[in-house]
């Protein structure tokens, strides 16, 4: 009488053959998606994290202090931390502010977003000015 263990050794060995390109295939499809998913979410936060720097830097500028501007830094970040975790830290919403006064429109942000990350924008390692990629992707503000 042949155990469970030897029986689903049976199937496996017998349909690994069978299976290998059909699992490849599904692998791929998978990874696939997962990589484009991961793209996508990212390029979405990017942007928010834009639009979220370029609104505080609004209001700031609207205040015309730059004491002003630190107490609505710290204000924001106690209450958005509080409702969406540490990615929304003062020093987060900090990060924030500079990326949109280092890529002053949108377009440039959008443009950018399709290649680099959060990371890259963060890093400062870029190593060209927002004018610069701006003329590059002729979308200058």
């Amino acid at each position: 009488m042949a155990s469970k263990k030897q029986d689903l050794e049976k199937t496996k060995s017998a349909s690994s053959e069978v299976a290998t390109p059909l699992l490849e295939e599904l692998r791929w499809m998978i990874e696939e998606t997962r990589q484009g998913v991961a793209a996508t979410v990212n390029a979405g936060l990017t942007l928010l994290y834009w639009r979220v720097g370029k609104r505080i830097n609004e209001e700031i500028l609207k205040g015309g202090r730059a004491e002003y501007g630190k107490e609505i830094v710290v204000s924001l970040a106690r209450q958005l931390e509080v409702d969406y975790g540490r990615g929304f830290s003062e020093k987060s919403l900090r990060h924030m502010l500079r990326f949109a006064e280092a890529f002053p429109a949108e377009r440039i942000v959008s443009a950018l977003m399709r290649q680099l990350s959060w990371t890259h924008f963060l890093s400062g390692k870029m190593g060209v000015s927002a004018l610069d990629i701006a003329i590059h992707l002729e979308v200058v503000p």
